[in-house]
């Protein structure tokens, strides 16, 4: 797997398993698949294991559980993570992108810039 993730994003990462109740071998599940204008939908979720069929990304004790899709869309991709006065989330960076005129035929090829807002986060019980 050809992933990066920056400093920021692993520490969003570790922020939000610790925030989900996550122990120190849970993970952060990423879910990646092709759609929307960006070229990207996208979801996460902290789980205690990986699912059947995800691979298992450690960056310096941060793991990321990424289903075969995802690894497949990701491959090259950077992940970081952005907070600024339009949005707080994830970005996924990909410098081989194709840019997206934002029309109703998709490529499906991953965006240059993509965002996971942490507004929809809500704690698990």
């Amino acid at each position: 797997m050809n992933i990066t993730i920056t400093d920021k994003a692993a520490k969003f990462i570790t922020r939000m398993i610790r925030f989900n109740g996550g122990t120190a071998n849970s993970g952060f599940r990423l879910v990646v698949t092709p759609g929307g204008c960006s070229g990207f939908n996208s979801s996460f979720s902290v789980e205690t294991t990986p699912l059947q069929g995800d691979a298992v990304l450690d960056n310096n004790g941060v793991k990321v559980f990424l289903p075969a899709e995802s690894r497949i869309l990701l491959d090259g991709v950077t992940v970081d993570f952005a907070d600024t006065a339009m949005s707080t989330g994830l970005s996924f960076i990909n410098p081989n992108a194709q840019s997206c005129a934002c029309s109703s035929a998709s490529t499906g090829a991953p965006p240059q810039s993509a965002t996971i807002s942490i507004a929809s986060i809500q704690r698990r019980h």
